[in-house]
């Protein structure tokens, strides 16, 4: 079992398997929310077992199709942890074991700024790779 946090540990999860694989999105909107390093797990083997009153949500507009969760105490953005799909992101860094996964893509790296650079090898999509 994997666990999870936010910054202050109010808001607390648990994983039953390893998140099937890590990305990195370079939206403006990720980077500003605090949630470009992204672990896509299986909705069946997630749940949250404290905090859940203490989650805000923000709302995806399109282009975007996940929302953003974040702790209401401390602000740590969690990823989409209420989705309703199979698999969903959640923030990487809120997970608490060392996942020994490689990323496996890189996203809108059409806006990525121009003083991050990509040191893996990835793969590398323009916008969002599903478009």
């Amino acid at each position: 079992m994997i666990k999870g946090s936010c910054c202050c540990g109010a808001v607390q999860f648990e994983i039953d398997s390893s998140p099937h694989m890590l990305g990195m999105c370079h939206c403006s909107r990720c980077r500003k929310l605090g949630a470009s390093a992204l672990a896509f797990v299986s909705a069946k083997d997630f749940r949250i077992t404290a905090g859940l009153d203490g989650i805000a949500t923000y709302k995806a507009e399109p282009p975007f199709q996940f929302d953003r969760c974040f702790c209401s105490a401390c602000g740590t953005a969690l990823g989409d942890v209420f989705s309703a799909q199979a698999t969903f992101p959640i923030n990487a860094h809120c997970i608490d074991a060392d996942l020994a996964l490689e990323m496996s893509f890189h996203e809108w790296v059409a806006d990525k700024p121009s003083w991050f650079c990509i040191g893996d090898q990835a793969r590398q999509f323009a916008q969002d790779p599903h478009d």
